[in-house]
Formats: structure tokens, C-alpha cells, sequence
């Protein structure tokens, strides 16, 4: 098997796990860190003896292009809005590309940005080369899973994603990655998708108190995410498609968007013009982001550590209605900081875009083009899953139906 270089464009929480998991790889040779911030990248070099660091804009093509010369593989650790210039340097230097989202990006809405990357399926396929996007957990991990789940049905019918977040520490911090990311997220508009069409809902849509196993009822509201957008893509047959979001922190920023706090018009206070969003940014603690901070705030004590990630896929198979309910293990905030050093969200994110790095380097991709991982084989899909449980993350599948149902007509 050959041995491969590959770069991964930015060195943050994610990018960095990637690389230090490459480093690893016997089949790979070279690990390229590319980061605006060198000293970032640097951090890697001095870690891996595979690594190589590289200061690089991301907004300038022609960067990415020199730094990722040799590459076999470009991993896109950055924020969507960089996705169109990456992917034009991996046409350019006949790389390989993997992305972690396809949005939120600032010009366009989830399906179009989706839609965007999809149009280059042809340059891609045309050059030999594969484009696998939406590779984190969410989107990622779960689209792998409700691919396994819908290939066990004869009909495919739904598929609803359920993302509890419980995590509140006694040190008030409200969200572990971007306040600005977050607000952002949850004040935007969903997108759902009911036969063949996709719906914009407004924020915080037909809340739903969904029973999680183990765990009992939580409050559940739309959400803006790329998984009923690609859902609605590539399973043939799908009915409807939607991503909740619940928890403590989407509680908080819901009370806030209904008294106006998350809005980007300015508000005359006091003969003042404030942005109500800016305001509310400029207030909320940022997210610990290094080892030091992390402790600071778990030192103080957890107010409550609970969380679930449900992906509910029903149709029908031999004839009988099914429900494929399948849940994620993977370690919570402590445990995560604890055994890496970093949060649950760095881990459980970082670890499954990782695992779709590994499917490239071990060459079991054998598409070429542009698609996200639902289109994966399942020979590729048992591979992923199997790993990721040696990494410490699993799936429990329960699946329900009933033994006769009752003939209509």
C-alpha cells in the first residue's frame, strides 16, 4: 500500500487529533500542519516526528495550493466559509479532500452551501478523486449510522437525529466551543425536510419531549444542522428527515432569542445603539479552550453532566413496521478531560473525523466525486464502526416491531 502525505488545514481542537492520530498511520508519511497561526502548527511539529508545520492564509487559493504540494490527502479542519477555496486547491494539486461541515457559512443557507460542494462532483469524478464531506460527529458519525440502520429496512421512511446536551458546570459557562458559533446556530432558521421538499422553520420549532433510554424525557427543538439536507440527497425514498437540539444551554439561548437578545438590528438604549447579539456575546464566558482553563472550571464542581445522541430511523421490513433506535457512547466531559485533555465535544468530534481520515489512508474509499459519509459502502461503514469502537466509541441498536399487525382494508 502506498505511503501517503497528507495536510490538515488548520491545527485546532479538531485538526489537531487528526494529525496526532495520522502520526500513527503506518501508511501514512508525512503529515503537513497548515495553520495562520504558526506557532499552532509548530505545537505538532515538536510533538509528531511525522509532522511538518507551515504558516498558510486560508483565504489565499494559491497558499493552500503551494503548502499541500506532495499531499495525497487534504484534511479541511477550518470553518466552512474556507471550504470553496480548499476544495479549489485539492483540484488543483489532485488531492484528495475531507471537510468537517459544509455550514454555516455567511452568503448562502445550509442547502445551498450544501448544494455548492456538490456541484463540483463532476470536477472531482473527472480527476480521479474523492471529496468526502460533513466528516465530524454531527454531521459524520451519525450519517454513517443511519446509513447502516436504513440499509437493515425494505422501506425507509424517517429519520430523526436527537442531540441532548446536559452539560453545566458550576462555574457558569454556558457553552463548550463558540458563544458567538452558538448563538449564531440556534438563532437561524432550521431545515427540515417533508416529502421531497425542504421546509424553513423559525428557531426553536415544534418542541418534542423525546424519552431517551436510561436517561427519560427531554426537551427537544428543531435545529439548524446538514443532515436533513444530505438525508434528503442521497436515501432514496425518505419521507422526512430533522435534527433536534436540546439541553440547558439551547434552553438559555432560547429565552434570550424571545426577549430580542440574540438579534443583529441595532436597539436604542438610553440614547445608545446597541446590538442586542454583540451585547450578549460580549457577556457570555468563553469557552475553555486549553488544559488549564478546563481544569479551572471543573475544578469548581459539575452541576449536572448528563447527555444523549439518539438516531431514530423507521420503515418497514418483511412487511412490518420497524424503529431502529441507536445511541452514541462516547465519554462525557470528565471522562474526556480526564483520560485527553480535552473536552467531550473535542473528543467525540475530533475522534470521528479522524476515523474518516483513516478510512482514506487504508484505502477503503472507493468512490470518487463529491458526497457526504451516507454514501459510504458498507464494507467501509462496518470498517468505521468497528474502529471507532476501539476508540471508545459505540452504538447500541434497539430495534422494535411487533410480532403481527393488524391487516387494514
Amino acid at each position: 500500500m502506498m505511503k501517503k502525505t497528507v495536510i490538515v488545514m488548520g491545527t485546532g481542537a479538531q485538526g489537531g487529533t487528526i494529525a496526532m492520530r495520522l502520526n500513527d498511520e503506518p501508511n501514512v508519511e508525512k503529515i503537513i500542519c497548515a495553520d495562520y497561526d504558526l506557532k499552532a502548527a509548530t505545537r505538532y511539529e515538536k510533538m509528531l516526528d511525522k509532522a511538518v508545520a507551515v504558516k498558510v492564509d486560508a483565504h489565499n487559493v494559491d497558499e493552500i495550493v503551494e503548502a499541500s504540494r506532495g499531499a495525497w490527502l487534504i484534511v479541511n479542519g477550518l470553518p466552512p466559509d474556507f471550504n470553496g477555496n480548499v476544495m479549489e486547491a485539492a483540484l488543483k494539486n489532485k488531492m484528495h479532500y475531507q471537510d468537517m461541515a459544509s455550514g454555516p457559512v455567511e452568503d448562502i443557507d445550509f442547502v445551498g452551501a450544501v448544494k455548492r460542494q456538490l456541484d463540483l462532483d463532476e470536477k472531482f469524478k473527472a480527476a480521479g478523486l474523492s471529496a468526502l464531506i460533513n466528516t465530524g460527529s454531527a454531521p459524520g458519525l451519525v450519517n454513517v449510522i443511519a446509513r447502516n440502520a436504513a440499509d437493515k429496512l425494505d422501506v425507509l421512511e424517517t429519520i430523526d437525529i436527537y442531540i441532548y446536551d446536559g452539560i453545566w458546570t458550576n462555574r457558569f459557562i454556558p457553552f463548550w466551543w463558540s458563544p458567538e458559533t452558538a448563538f449564531g446556530d440556534m438563532a437561524a432558521e432550521p431545515i427540515t425536510f417533508e416529502k421531497g421538499e425542504y421546509k424553513r422553520v423559525p428557531p426553536f420549532n415544534n418542541p418534542e419531549m423525546i424519552d431517551f433510554r436510561g436517561l427519560g424525557p427531554r426537551r427537544m427543538v428543531d435545529h439548524e444542522h446538514e443532515e436533513p439536507v444530505t438525508f434528503g440527497l442521497f436515501f432514496t425514498g425518505l419521507k422526512r428527515a430533522n435534527f433536534k437540539y436540546g439541553g440547558p444551554a439551547c434552553e438559555l439561548a432560547e429565552s434570550l432569542y424571545k426577549m430580542g437578545l440574540l438579534g443583529t438590528e441595532p436597539v436604542e438604549v438610553k440614547g445608545v445603539n446597541v446590538v442586542p447579539l454583540d451585547l450578549v456575546c460580549q457577556l457570555t464566558p468563553p469557552a475553555p479552550s486549553d488544559p488549564e482553563t478546563i481544569q479551572e472550571a471543573l475544578s469548581e464542581g459539575m452541576a449536572l453532566e448528563e447527555g444523549a445522541s439518539l438516531i431514530r430511523v423507521q420503515g418497514q421490513k418483511n412487511g412490518k413496521s420497524v424503529c431502529i433506535d441507536n445511541y452514541i457512547n462516547a465519554p462525557g466531559l470528565t471522562e474526556s478531560f480526564e483520560k485527553y485533555g480535552i473536552t467531550h465535544e473535542s473528543f467525540l468530534t475530533g475522534q470521528s473525523a479522524f476515523l474518516f481520515t483513516k478510512l482514506f489512508v487504508n484505502d477503503k474509499i472507493n468512490l470518487t466525486g463529491v458526497f457526504p459519509p451516507e454514501v459510504l459502502d458498507a464494507g467501509a461503514i462496518e470498517y468505521y464502526l468497528k474502529e471507532a469502537a476501539g476508540l471508545g466509541i459505540t452504538v447500541e441498536e434497539i430495534v422494535e416491531t411487533s410480532l403481527f399487525q393488524a391487516e387494514t382494508g
